[in-house]
């Protein structure tokens, strides 16, 4: 059973989210190794949402508790007992839901900033990142590259790359409101990762030619190189030049000390946890703009295309959960072609095979699977599934059976005599 536990922006109040950053890859290796029923974990953490994307072997029940306990426990782990509390808020969803909910989610359609373009990327690194550690599985790592194709379909369908929507583009919507001209406004930027790149790249079109780079982790030189602006060492100076101060680091907290006297900027963090004191608001001449203030006002942001690019992420979601109910056929067909194959193969490695024999038959099992697997995904997104499996059961003799139940499926295969004999 496919699972996603979810803590986001719109179930989990902004500081527990901050309070809940943690590593995504070790929150996945900490909840497959947690249970044999967890079969394969990925989790996926951004500025406003912690998830876990899950294979697990057992009933719905089960697979639920499963599901809540490994992410509770994997937290408390990872950030301590206090981390435990704060998953009360977070949904667990399963089979259809879950996967709507992932290609939402790569999309953007279910960020801050309806849009938003760097989820896509961030999901794609987390599923990269669970299959170098194991920690994936076949069923998991599909889902998630259909939902990283099914993104790219609806920016093209929502055209979503010209509107582009991301947090960084959102924030700075909402602080080119204040300003008269950005090509004369002194722009320091705190951090050098993909955030501040985007970050970056949204300034220079609003004309803004006054870009200041500092990084805690003494990268600014390199990416002021690459980005065309410059770079500083002196964070304190820096400050006090700004007029406007946008963060989006994880390795810098600035607090009511670390501002010189006499700085008046907009100051705009976009880092979780947050990089900034909120105090740090409360002080004269400092305007602060945080994730949770950009999320009250994204509510007023309208993405053109937004119809369409839904109508795709919907129709894709669907078409990949239909196609999930014929997989018991699929796998049943696939189980009994392969041992047909392999019954032959051992056959001619006892005549003295050099192994010709063999890689010649499973390229051909390849090539004679590949057309009934594919054809039974494509029946069943049109409505078709209940033939497919019929048909397997009548020119197979395999007995396959579905288990309706929560949109789970379960597969039993038994061959009758014809079927186990030599083709």
């Amino acid at each position: 059973m496919l699972l996603c536990v979810t803590a986001n922006h719109r179930n989990t109040p902004f500081e527990i989210l901050e309070r809940l950053s943690v590593d995504a890859g070790l929150l996945a290796e900490t909840v497959a190794a947690g249970s044999e029923a967890v079969r394969g974990a990925v989790a996926v953490s951004t500025c406003n949402r912690v998830e876990l994307y899950l294979d697990v072997d057992a009933p719905a029940i089960s697979a639920h508790a499963v599901a809540r306990q490994g992410f509770e426990r994997a937290l408390a782990a990872l950030g301590g007992d206090e981390a435990r509390g704060l998953t009360t808020s977070a949904e667990v969803l399963d089979d259809a839901a879950a996967v709507h909910h992932l290609f939402s989610v790569c999309a953007g359609l279910d960020s801050v900033a309806v849009g938003e373009e760097e989820i896509a990327g961030q999901v794609r690194r987390a599923a990269a990142h669970a299959r170098a550690t194991g920690t994936s599985s076949g069923r998991l790592d599909h889902v998630l590259q259909e939902a990283i194709r099914t993104a790219r379909a609806a920016r093209a369908q929502g055209d979503a790359s010209r509107t582009g929507r991301s947090l960084a583009r959102l924030a700075l919507d909402l602080v080119g409101s204040r300003l008269t001209d950005w090509a004369s406004t002194e722009v320091l930027l705190i951090g050098t990762g993909r955030y501040a790149t985007t970050t970056a790249a949204s300034l220079r079109e609003r004309g803004a030619q006054r870009i200041t780079v500092y990084s805690p982790t003494g990268r600014a030189q390199l990416f002021a190189k690459r980005q065309g602006v410059t770079a500083t060492n002196d964070l304190s100076s820096a400050l006090a030049r700004a007029a406007v101060v946008i963060t989006c680091t994880t390795r810098l907290s600035i607090g009511v000390d670390d501002v010189p006297a006499g700085t008046r900027a907009l100051v705009v963090d976009l880092g979780l946890p947050r990089n900034v004191d909120p105090a740090v608001g409360a002080l004269e001449g400092i305007a602060l703009l945080d994730l949770e203030t950009i999320r009250l006002h994204a509510p007023l942001v309208h993405w053109s295309a937004e119809e369409d690019a839904r109508a795709v992420v919907d129709a894709a979601a669907h078409s990949y959960v239909t196609a999930a109910s014929v997989e018991p056929a699929v796998v049943a067909l696939r189980e009994h072609v392969l041992g047909v194959v392999q019954a032959e193969i051992d056959r001619a490695r006892a005549r003295g095979d050099d192994g010709r024999v063999e890689e010649a038959l499973r390229h051909l099992t390849s090539v004679l699977l590949h057309t009934p697997s594919t054809l039974a995904r494509r029946h069943a997104a049109a409505g078709r599934g209940d033939q497919v499996l019929d048909a397997v059961r009548t020119l197979y003799g395999l007995e396959v059976v579905a288990m309706p139940a929560e949109g789970d499926a379960q597969t039993v295969a038994r061959s009758s005599s014809a079927s186990s004999a030599k083709p």
